[in-house]
């Protein structure tokens, strides 16, 4: 898990919470945290929670996931992967059992390429272990 990177995190809230049109207190309120909370978190000073966060994430109406990201509770590539599957289970045109064979494939394109990368990676090294075999020593 990533540290926290709290003033990044502070500076894009302040950011979001702007774009929406709301005052601190507004966003405080509608949040169910207090403005001074909030505003230590703005301000680099507080480090929230993922329950704090998904609450001002769900009043701000932007996604939990990528406060996570910001505040290095989780990783770009995590959030990507859960962000897919939460659009296949939401999509309400599709049924259930359609949901899951859509989450089943996705896990094994998954799987193939991170099997794929792993042997590309161990051929380099391979290939980088052979070439400095060959070279002379000085």
């Amino acid at each position: 898990m990533a540290s926290l990177n709290v003033g990044n995190l502070g500076d894009y809230l302040r950011e979001q919470r702007r774009n929406a049109q709301l005052s601190l207190r507004q966003l405080a309120e509608a949040a169910g945290v207090s403005n001074p909370y909030l505003s230590q978190i703005e301000r680099g000073l507080r480090k929230p929670s993922a329950e704090v966060l998904q609450q001002v994430a769900k009043a701000l109406r932007i996604s939990a996931e990528t406060l996570y990201v910001r505040a290095g509770i989780l990783d770009e590539k995590e959030r990507d992967e859960l962000e897919t599957r939460a659009v296949i289970l939401a999509d309400p045109s599709i049924n259930e059992r359609q949901k899951q064979v859509l989450l089943q494939i996705y896990d094994s394109f998954r799987k193939e390429n991170a099997a794929e990368a792993t042997a590309e990676a161990t051929a380099a090294a391979a290939a980088d272990d052979t070439l400095d075999a060959d070279r002379p020593s000085s």
